[in-house]
């Protein structure tokens, strides 16, 4: 790689010899690619403006430092040919410009798996009320990215390592040494390793979702992120849960929504034995008629239960998912209360007490 660079710097050295100040070309060279820079940026955008997909300007969105960190690199490969230093310095610059060459590729790479992975779930829509298929393929591909972007960070370390003289050799003497070497490290990495593959199999059978409902360490919230070693659970109360990958694979975890958002919800009346059921029956129907949070499909009430004080009446509602499900339990139970205290004070639950009646009160009434 090094013999390439001087080869190709050595059209260059002819010009170092005119009588032209150092600065003043190097400033030349910088502006002129500064220059060029921004003409792009300006076409790109205005190009981007007029796509009807803005494809073009979320390209340049991402590829815009990139870009910019390339054409600095090219000057200062330009400015090295024009002046060559000595000969340690040289194989020093040589070496920073292949590390660098490699950076920027790999830069370049990422950024690329980034756009497709963009342009990918622009189909589709996370935050549809059916939104299943969304979900799986949001989740898929944030597992797969991670991955894939991974593999090129460590290709492209490994490769700007190989560069160094010292470090191939290095690596060509542990290579004699590599199957004790991946004992060592299996026994000490095996908790990682083993979270690395449970990130591997939440990719390929999917037990959880992006925005999957669940119930993890009896919390109840949604999956924010996944990755290929933890899991981001967002809580109710804004709060975060991380959980390791392997937790889901491991462990008996409630999940709301792996077959469908839609969900069922419950609300539990006490109420005296008195109470009018076919008119509590009613009144539940019209409160879920008159509310947008019902899905129109399930609508059952009944006495599921009874003690020697009160009688337990089970209201079975449906809705679209489990925060609208739970709006819709509190406003039936508010509003069947209400009812309760409106229209059948007597319904609600008491306590009764009966004295009785003394031999000696009994006498004394005669």
């Amino acid at each position: 790689m090094n013999g390439m660079l001087d080869n190709a710097f050595s059209n260059w050295k002819v010009l170092g010899n005119a009588n032209i100040p150092g600065w003043i070309i190097a400033l030349s060279v910088v502006l002129l690619s500064l220059l060029a820079y921004l003409i792009i940026s300006r076409l790109l955008k205005r190009i981007g403006r007029k796509s009807a997909d803005n494809i073009i300007r979320t390209a340049w969105q991402k590829f815009r430092y990139p870009v910019l960190v390339l054409l600095l690199l090219l000057d200062f490969i330009i400015l090295q040919g024009l002046y060559p230093s000595g000969q340690e310095t040289s194989a020093f610059i040589s070496d920073f410009i292949t590390v660098s060459l490699i950076f920027v590729v790999t830069w370049f790479l990422i950024r690329s798996i980034n756009l497709a992975r963009e342009l990918i779930l622009r189909r589709y829509d996370i935050s549809e009320k059916d939104n299943l298929k969304a979900r799986k393929v949001y989740t898929q591909f944030r597992i797969l990215e991670n991955i894939i972007i991974f593999v090129v960070i460590l290709i492209a370390v490994a490769i700007a390592l190989m560069t160094f003289d010292s470090i191939r050799r290095i690596g060509v003497s542990l290579f004699a040494s590599a199957g004790v070497a991946g004992v060592i490290i299996g026994f000490a990495a095996q908790k990682v390793i083993a979270s690395v593959l449970a990130g591997f199999q939440i990719a390929l059978t999917q037990p959880i979702r992006i925005d999957d409902v669940v119930i993890v360490e009896n919390e109840w919230g949604w999956i924010e992120e996944i990755t290929l070693t933890y899991v981001v659970v967002r809580i109710w109360d804004k709060r975060r849960l991380i959980v390791p990958s392997t937790y889901f694979i491991e462990t008996p975890f409630q999940n709301w929504t792996r077959a469908s958002a839609d969900i069922l919800g419950t609300v539990f009346i006490y109420t005296d034995y008195r109470v009018p059921v076919d008119e509590l029956r009613k009144e539940f129907t019209r409160i879920l008629e008159a509310s947008d949070l019902w899905d129109r499909k399930t609508n059952v009430m009944q006495v599921t239960n009874a003690t020697d004080r009160s009688i337990e009446i089970r209201s079975l509602m449906s809705a679209a998912d489990s925060p609208t499900a739970w709006d819709l339990r509190v406003l039936v139970r508010e509003k069947l209360i209400s009812f309760l205290q409106k229209n059948y004070p007597d319904s609600l639950p008491r306590t009764r007490i009966e004295m009785a009646e003394k031999p000696e009160d009994k006498a004394t009434n005669t």
